[in-house]
């Protein structure tokens, strides 16, 4: 995934980068309203974490204005704030789901999962596609039953691939996705390196990914 987070308190979001990173999800991470702005201007996500309480005004704000854009990319709010009204406010601004601070990341990704479940069922549940099959939520990888090792960036590539299988994938598509604003610049032949690496270990699946000159990868089963 390719998420955006809007958080001020910096222990708090530095603990957040690192668990979604962990994962190999792609994090942008800004601290005010103005910032967000700036970043959903020139980026679409699949998730926004999104605080309450900012410096220079509401989260509910960035809601609200996203919402108004016709776009209904799933939002969980953060707050420290326990007042019910707060919650409602924010659910009735076109929220997915909140969380109270302080909270347990473990929570947190298991909502965040909940969020896309209802958006894309193959997005949070088990994805078998021939002879693969792939645990989003455990990061597990098995080729005919057998279990297969992959790094963390091939595991971004083989969710992508297969989220979107049978169809064609553009490679700036998924280097959108491998990477965020804060990762160094990262050449597109990165993609193309991982994409290699992703065929070697899946060699002895009937799956195979093809390369469309011009257009990108496209995931097919050969069976």
């Amino acid at each position: 995934m390719r998420l955006l987070l809007v958080e001020d308190t910096a222990d708090v979001a530095d603990a957040i980068v690192a668990s979604f990173g962990h994962r190999g999800d792609a994090v942008d991470h800004v601290g005010s309203v103005d910032e967000a702005g700036g970043a959903l201007a020139v980026q679409d996500y699949d998730v926004i974490i999104l605080d309450i309480g900012l410096p220079d005004g509401l989260g509910t704000e960035v809601l609200a204005s996203l919402r108004n854009r016709g776009k209904s990319t799933p939002v969980l709010m953060l707050t420290a704030r326990s007042d019910i009204e707060d919650r409602v406010a924010a659910l009735d601004k076109g929220a997915d789901d909140y969380l109270i601070k302080p909270f347990d990341l473990r929570e947190l990704h298991a909502r965040v999962r909940a969020m896309l479940r209802r958006q894309d069922v193959d997005r949070s549940g088990v994805i078998e596609f021939g002879d693969i099959t792939f645990d989003p939520a455990g990061l597990t990888v098995e080729v005919k039953g057998r279990p297969v090792s992959l790094a963390r960036r091939e595991i971004n590539v083989l969710e992508i691939l297969l989220a979107n299988r049978e169809r064609v994938v553009p490679k700036d598509k998924l280097l959108d996705r491998l990477y965020s604003f804060n990762d160094e610049e990262v050449s597109p032949n990165a993609v193309e390196l991982y994409v290699g690496r992703l065929r070697k270990k899946l060699c002895n699946s009937q799956i195979t990914i093809k390369t469309l000159r011009g257009l990108g990868y496209q995931m097919v089963d050969e069976d």
